[in-house]
């Protein structure tokens, strides 16, 4: 991507690329309702691609993005862990429903303590 940018190539800011990440999914719903797990892999592949365009516009690293939501998840997930076992609750005996409300518990601690 850089080096298209480097000769023009490029979107001069990075609102249409949200348009972009738009048509991507679109194109990834009808792939993945199509049945075709090729045309799903390649739709999925130029909807990262456009991402991590759009982090290269907005001057926030895709990788170190990731990096970061990777952490944050591990965190949201360890206090669904430890909130099930406090209350002799499984993952496993757990629903989905159980798991957000725990999750959003989390986010809103968050919140609280700034993070």
């Amino acid at each position: 991507q850089e080096q298209a940018a480097r000769v023009g190539f490029d979107w001069s800011e990075p609102e249409p690329i949200l348009d972009k990440i738009e048509e991507e999914i679109r194109e990834l719903r009808e792939a993945m309702a199509g049945g075709n797990p090729a045309k799903v892999k390649d739709e999925l592949g130029d909807l990262i691609f456009a991402l991590v365009n759009i982090g290269r516009h907005v001057k926030a690293d895709p990788e170190n993005a990731l990096r970061g939501t990777n952490t944050k998840f591990r965190r949201r997930f360890r206090h669904i862990e430890t909130s099930l076992a406090q209350s002799n609750e499984t993952l496993e005996g757990a629903t989905l429903e159980r798991m957000e409300e725990l999750w959003q518990a989390a986010k809103a601690i968050e919140r609280q303590l700034g993070d």
